[in-house]
C-alpha cells in the first residue's frame, strides 16, 4: 500500500471541501479558494472531518496516482489555511531587488533592470537582500520562485546570483597562476 495515499487528510474548522463529479475538488478556506480536477480513477470520500483517498486496484499506475492524489489534496487544504512561502536571497556586488506595486525589479548585472510582475494570487515582498514569495497554491509559489531564480542562477566560484535561502551552493576553487 501507498504509505502516503493511505493517510487520511484532516480538514480543519473553517475549511469546506466539495467533491463534484469527475473528481473536481473545490477547497474553500480563510485564505481563499482552490479548485483542481484530480485523477478520475481515484475514489475520494469525505467522512466527518477527514478525507480518505482509495484506489480501485493495485496496478502500477494506480499505485503512483494514489499518493499523488492524496498529496495534491493535502497541499490544497494546507494552502487555504496556512499558505505557502518561498524565500530567495540575492547575493553579489551591485545586485539588488526592489518592489513597486505589483512589479518586482531586479538589478542583476545586466545592461538593463529585469522587471517581473506578480502572477495573480501571488505576492512578493523584498526585505533587504531577501525576496519572499507567498500564496495559497504551492505549485504556483514554487514556479514563480523558480522563475525569479532563473534570471541569475548562483554561480559556483563567487556564489553570486539568486538562490533559495536553504540552498547550498557547491563552491569551486578558481584558477591558480603560474609560478
Amino acid at each position: 500500500m501507498s504509505r502516503i495515499g493511505r493517510m487520511p487528510i484532516a480538514v480543519p474548522a473553517g475549511v469546506t471541501v466539495e467533491i463534484a463529479e469527475n473528481n473536481h475538488v473545490t477547497v474553500k478556506g480563510p485564505k481563499g479558494t482552490l479548485e483542481r480536477v484530480l485523477p478520475q480513477e481515484m475514489e475520494i470520500k469525505q467522512e466527518g472531518d477527514e478525507i480518505i483517498v482509495s484506489r480501485p486496484n493495485d496496478l502500477k499506475k494506480m499505485k503512483s496516482l494514489h499518493g499523488l492524489t492524496r498529496s495534491l489534496l493535502n497541499n490544497m487544504v494546507v494552502g487555504v489555511t496556512a499558505g505557502y512561502t518561498k524565500e530567495l536571497e540575492v547575493n553579489g556586488v551591485g545586485y539588488r531587488a526592489s518592489k513597486s506595486g505589483k512589479v518586482l525589479t531586479l538589478n542583476l548585472g545586466y545592461s538593463h533592470p529585469v522587471e517581473m510582475e506578480d502572477p495573480e494570487g501571488l505576492e512578493s515582498k523584498v526585505e533587504g537582500n531577501k525576496i519572499i514569495v507567498s500564496g495559497i497554491d504551492k505549485e504556483k509559489v514554487g514556479q514563480y520562485a523558480a522563475e525569479i531564480r532563473d534570471k541569475r542562477r548562483p554561480e559556483p566560484y563567487k556564489g553570486k546570483g539568486i538562490k533559495y535561502v536553504d540552498e547550498v551552493i557547491r563552491r569551486k576553487v578558481g584558477k591558480t597562476g603560474k609560478k
